[in-house]
Order: C-alpha cells, then sequence, then structure tokens
C-alpha cells in the first residue's frame, strides 16, 4: 500500500510540474487601455512592453514572436528588465532584438534593467548593455530622453533597479523638461517612493504575477509592499498615478506557471496633443 501511494504522490507531482510547464508556452497578448483612449482610436500612442524574458527560460522564440506581433503598429517598444542571468544567455538575446526591429518602432527601443542583469559581472553586464545599444535600444540607467509627438514633448523616464538599491529618482528626473511623463523601470514598489515625482504612466515587471499563483504568491511576500497591497500584475493606481505591472515573458527558478501567463502588452495612451484635439473637436461640434 506505501509503494501504491508514493507512486501515486509522484504521478501527481509529475502532472502537475507537466501541466505547469505547459502553461508557459501559453503566451498572452494584452491590449490595455490608458487616460481614456480606445483600441478603435488611430491617435493612442501605442507602446509594446514586454519584460523579464529570461532568457534561460523563456516561453516563445524569435520567430513565434514575429508572427504574434507582425502587423501591429507600433509607436515606441519598452523593455523593462531581467533580460538573462548568465553570459552563456547574451548571444540568445540578439535574434529577438533583430525581430523588435523588424517590428519598426516608430520612436524607437527603450531599456532598463533588472536585478537579474545585475547578477552578471561588470565585464559581462557591459556585454550585455553593447548588445542592446548596438541593436537600436537606448538603455536608461537613471537617465531620461525625450521625444517629439506630434509638437509635444514625451519625456522617458529610465529608473534604473530599485530591488538591487540602484534607483535614484533625482538623477532621473535631473533636467527634465515639462511634458508626458512615462517612466520605465524593473521593480514596481518604486511607485510607493515618487509621491515628489510625477508620472502620467509607468510600466514595470518584476513578479511575473506570482508566477506560481495558487493559491496565492505567498513566496513574493519579500519582494516589497505592493505584494502585500495585493498589487502583483496587471493595471493599477497610486497616488492618483496609474503604473503597470507585467507578468513577464519568461519564467525564473522553475520553468513552470499556475495562476499566471507569460504576458506581452501593448498599451493604448492617449497623450496631450491627442487629447487637446479631442477637446476641441468636441467644443465644435
Amino acid at each position: 500500500m506505501l509503494y501504491i501511494g508514493i507512486i501515486c504522490i509522484f504521478s501527481l507531482l509529475f502532472f502537475l510540474f507537466y501541466k505547469g510547464y505547459k502553461n508557459t508556452k501559453n503566451v498572452i497578448i494584452n491590449n490595455v487601455s490608458i487616460n481614456g483612449s480606445t483600441l478603435s482610436n488611430g491617435e493612442s500612442f501605442r507602446v509594446l512592453h514586454i519584460s523579464d524574458m529570461h532568457l534561460e527560460n523563456n516561453s516563445i522564440t524569435p520567430e513565434q514572436l514575429f508572427e504574434r506581433l507582425k502587423g501591429q503598429s507600433i509607436d515606441l517598444i519598452a523593455l523593462t528588465g531581467d533580460f538573462l542571468d548568465r553570459k552563456r544567455s547574451i548571444p540568445k538575446l540578439l535574434p529577438y532584438l533583430k525581430v523588435f526591429n523588424k517590428l519598426k518602432p516608430k520612436y524607437g527601443i527603450y531599456a532598463v534593467f533588472g536585478n537579474h542583469d545585475y547578477v552578471l559581472r561588470k565585464k559581462n553586464f557591459l556585454k550585455l548593455k553593447n548588445m542592446l545599444e548596438e541593436n537600436g535600444c537606448k538603455t536608461l540607467q537613471n537617465e531620461n530622453d525625450v521625444i517629439m509627438v506630434n509638437g509635444k514633448p514625451l519625456n522617458i523616464i529610465g529608473i534604473d533597479d530599485f530591488s538591487t538599491k540602484r534607483s535614484d529618482l533625482h538623477q532621473s528626473y535631473k533636467g527634465l523638461a515639462k511634458g508626458y511623463n512615462l517612466v520605465l523601470t524593473h521593480d514596481p514598489n518604486i511607485v510607493l517612493k515618487m509621491k515628489e515625482f510625477h508620472f502620467d504612466y509607468l510600466l514595470s515587471g518584476h513578479f511575473h504575477g506570482g508566477q506560481i499563483h495558487w493559491p496565492k504568491p505567498y513566496h513574493l511576500v519579500k519582494m516589497g509592499k505592493l505584494v502585500r497591497m495585493n498589487m502583483v500584475k496587471g493595471l493599477h493606481q497610486h497616488d492618483g498615478k496609474f503604473f503597470y505591472i507585467s507578468e513577464g515573458l519568461g519564467q525564473t527558478g522553475l520553468n513552470i506557471r499556475v495562476g499566471s501567463s507569460p504576458e506581452i502588452t501593448i498599451h493604448h495612451i492617449m497623450l496631450p496633443s491627442a487629447l487637446e484635439k479631442k477637446e476641441k473637436t468636441a467644443e465644435a461640434v
């Protein structure tokens, strides 16, 4: 009887792990509408957001990624860290970067780094950074950049990883001109420190939606206050400001997912110029 019981337990565990592994292949594309934009409104600014690729345990090949996204009109690509954590994985990133360029984002590709990227030793971290830069990505480490969209400034603010104490809000906002503030960062817990730092929208990742989110992601408790506030994935608001936590594209540790899905998001943002035009049209009517 004991032998039969052991077989049953191992069979159940095998089934659960197999099902969890199969779930990693179920990549979901979510569309998120912000500031009153609608998916049918061609004037919305479209940001493709990909986080936590974790190339050691990635859910989708470059070819599959392109097939899922080709034909999409993309204004900007935002990559919010945790590309990999082993030096031998660095070459694996190149085909994905080629796909991002093949998607032809109108205003380019921006990237920030996560805690796993900083596991690399300095020389190998520079290899990762250089690969990103040499393939069309502008990396931001407590820096900002500005692009002009319909004659109005869109500030892209890259805040370095909060979980490894690399964030510097004052440096990230240094010299920032007035405009729409889009923040890219890896660990969303930084929003709890940003009461005095304005942003219109913030994109992040880090939590993987719990990855094993059943019955609750208890293992995330050590990863900051947002988890205890039940802010683990999706769209949230704090101090009247919207931010999004991606479930990520890859996995870390065990290559399984339970109660979460690998995610790609396309964010439809109504920028001030489009909002003003909409208001003027309404007045004319």
